[in-house]
């Protein structure tokens, strides 16, 4: 038994440095380059998810049986044969996630952390497997304990990139206190953007993008080297080039694929994603004809349902700076400026806060809800009370309550919101009662109730709002 054993230690020796070297090379072999490739190399990789569990399982028992071992030989010896395993494990899940990144073309600052997590996790593997024979005869008594911690660390970072990816940025860290935060040096940095208030693009084709797009062409996860989350980015396009040819619908590739089939594996949305509406794909149709601009407030040949509301100034907030500043130290929010421009007011994010935002803390910014002209409350945990603090947000245009408890109870109370024509609900509790309520909000045009009780079954009827 031992020397089979010793047989399989020496075998994985010789075959752990040509492991390691392949390893560091792999990603300037087979450059994450933004490209789709072979669709079986897609086909294999979406085992990575499935796999992945695989080595972290192991990897979390071999200090427990180390531990334990000291006692219990036998359990030691579990230990390096368990070690042993996650070697091949892990070299296993590196190269089907690799696959999967590569063959999909996904690319991103989250996708490349993760990837060379899970590559210097591999190695620190082997690394633990190659000295661990030492520590046991006695000649290295902290090598090892030492290696085994830094690969354990090195496993939380790497799952929490994968986390990111799926869950968001803030997937293992939105419940640290702000003390660990502050001392990790963790703090979730908004998309800023400088918009042009009341052009078409801030008022009609960006929130198109914000709801259908965002989630897998933005700073977390890029597919095909594309974000859309900026008009710059927007423009700039992706590793195949311009995705937008201002004045060419026809040349845009952003058109042509909202504009497949649904069963073309280049439609977008993508991942199940309902289809756009024919009167938003007409939208960007028609401004891109016009040229594509971020500053036009409109396009020729497209007449709204209802006259656009005239946006008015929120007045100056420069002397609540020191006020807001202190705001976002404490309860990890973000009031971010429109523009350069203190009149055309600020976004309040609360991604830094995540489910520790609730209706408490909402309450606590009504000093400055009328100069906050957007609110994206999404994967928080505000309920049916925040709508007696967001009543007093005069100003605000576009509000953001995805994934959170919301039922609909108080919707009503946004009918005073004469600015307000985004609402974003997907993912929420409310219900068909909802809808009546809506239509009766004569200002919105975007209203989003994707996955929830109240998504419309058909377009709805002329001069009512667009569910």
């Amino acid at each position: 038994m031992g020397s089979r054993a010793d047989a399989s230690r020496r075998w994985l020796a010789r075959f752990s440095l040509p492991a390691i070297a392949t390893l560091v090379l792999l990603p300037f072999l087979w450059k994450l380059d933004g490209q789709s490739h072979a669709d079986w190399q897609q086909l294999i990789g979406r085992f990575h998810p499935l796999a992945v569990h695989l080595p972290i399982g192991m990897l979390l028992l071999i200090p427990l049986l180390e531990i334990r071992g000291l006692s219990h030989p036998a359990l030691r010896e579990a230990a390096g044969f368990i070690l042993g395993l996650s070697v091949l494990a892990t070299l296993g899940t590196v190269a089907l996630g690799y696959l999967l990144a590569y063959g999909s073309g996904t690319t991103g600052v989250t996708v490349t952390y993760h990837m060379w997590g899970g590559i210097s996790l591999a190695i620190g593997v082997l690394v633990c497997f190659l000295i661990r024979p030492g520590w046991v005869a006695g000649e290295f008594p902290l090598g090892y304990p030492i290696s085994l911690a830094c690969v354990l660390l090195l496993l939380l970072w790497t799952c929490h990139q994968g986390g990111s990816l799926t869950h968001g940025e803030n997937y293992l860290t939105e419940w640290l206190p702000d003390e660990l935060k502050t001392w990790a040096g963790i703090k979730n940095e908004p998309v800023k953007e400088q918009l042009v208030a009341d052009s078409f693009y801030a008022l009609q084709i960006r929130p198109i993008l914000d709801a259908n797009c965002y989630s897998c062409h933005s700073q977390t996860k890029v597919k095909g080297g594309l974000r859309l989350d900026s008009y710059a980015r927007l423009m700039r396009g992706g590793r195949s080039g311009a995705v937008i040819v201002p004045g060419r619908p026809d040349q845009s590739s952003l058109f042509k694929r909202i504009t497949l089939p649904p069963d073309d594996k280049k439609f977008m949305p993508s991942d199940g994603k309902p289809p756009l509406k024919p009167e938003q794909i007409a939208w960007i149709k028609a401004w891109i004809a016009a040229g594509a601009s971020d500053a036009a407030t409109t396009v020729a040949g497209v007449t709204l349902r209802r006259k656009p509301v005239s946006l008015r100034p929120v007045g100056d907030y420069s002397g609540l700076a020191n006020q807001i500043a202190e705001l976002e130290k404490t309860q990890s929010i973000s009031l971010v400026p429109v523009s350069r421009n203190s009149g055309d007011g600020l976004i309040l994010q609360t991604i830094s806060g995540g489910r520790k935002f609730n209706d408490a803390q909402l309450a606590q910014l009504a000093k400055f809800g009328p100069y906050i002209v957007e609110a994206k409350l999404g994967h928080t945990s505000v309920t049916d009370a925040c709508f007696d603090t967001l009543a007093t947000f005069t100003n605000l245009r576009a509000l953001h309550l995805e994934d959170t408890a919301i039922t609909g109870q108080g919707l009503a109370k946004l009918n005073s919101l004469s600015q307000l024509t985004y609402l974003n609900l997907t993912g929420t509790k409310v219900t068909g009662a909802s809808v009546a309520v809506l239509a009766s909000m004569k200002n919105l045009e975007h209203v989003y109730l994707y996955n929830t009780a109240a998504q419309p079954a058909a377009p709805p009827a002329k001069g009512t709002p667009k569910l």
